[in-house]
């Protein structure tokens, strides 16, 4: 058992939720704060961690109910594939939510990750994936107009950019990404439908063309109670 105050606090949530059936009600904020012996704000702060990872659920006006267990989106980071493909393959039902393109001019991030001046005109491609009726995912790809046009982003496009440039025949040959913990920011936490300041994964990632060229810089962030990655190594001589 936990000795710390906060941490025992979390362990005795986790032990309640796990009780519970899914769709069960929580005691109200006032009861459970007085039924565990701490402050309503005190409490509020350690159910953020169960309803980012997505075992409980908030719902305006009628209380907090259990989730119970959630679909886990696990997959490998030797190959690159999109989310939808690895859904698919896996039999998990994860779809995209609202899409949104519009053309911007290239900051100093964007232009020195695509290599371009700043100001160069860029379509950015936003978009949440859902699973669980609930966005799981948030995704931001932002690529030069020469590469990419708004126009040819059809009523027939999936939701991923990747599959998209893989159907059109791009020389796609390498990804890079760089992996890290992050705090949602007001933007990324009204698209995940999540607290300012919860805890994601972030991926920040540049696909590259068989000629080297940086053709999409993207943001991806995750909920981290929906996703599992792993990376397999060759053990290399010593």
């Amino acid at each position: 058992m936990p000795h710390f105050p906060f941490q025992r606090l979390q362990a005795d949530l986790a032990t309640l939720i796990a009780e519970l059936p899914a769709n069960s009600r929580l005691p109200s904020e006032p009861d459970l704060a007085k039924q565990l012996g701490v402050s309503r704000a005190t409490l509020r702060e350690a159910m953020r961690m169960f309803e980012t990872q997505g075992l409980i659920r908030r719902r305006q006006g009628a209380g907090t109910f259990i989730v119970g267990k959630v679909p886990v989106l696990e997959g490998g980071l030797e190959i690159l594939e999109s989310m939808l493909t690895l859904a698919r393959r896996t039999n998990l039902d994860v779809g995209p939510g609202e899409v949104f393109i519009e053309q911007v001019p290239a900051d100093l991030e964007c232009a020195e990750a695509l290599d371009v001046p700043e100001e160069t005109g860029l379509v950015r491609v936003r978009r949440t994936m859902r699973a669980d009726s609930r966005p799981v995912a948030y995704l931001v790809d932002t690529l030069p107009e020469n590469v990419l046009h708004p126009e040819e982003l059809t009523a027939k496009f999936s939701g991923s950019v990747l599959d998209f440039l893989l159907q059109r025949g791009d020389p796609l040959t390498v990804s890079r990404a760089e992996i890290s913990a992050t705090i949602a920011s007001a933007e990324v936490a009204k698209m995940l439908e999540i607290q300012r300041g919860d805890v994601l994964l972030h991926f920040t990632a540049k696909l590259f063309t068989a000629s080297g060229s940086v053709v999409d810089f993207s943001h991806s962030y995750f909920l981290p109670g929906y996703f599992k990655f792993h990376v397999v190594r060759r053990v290399g001589a010593v």
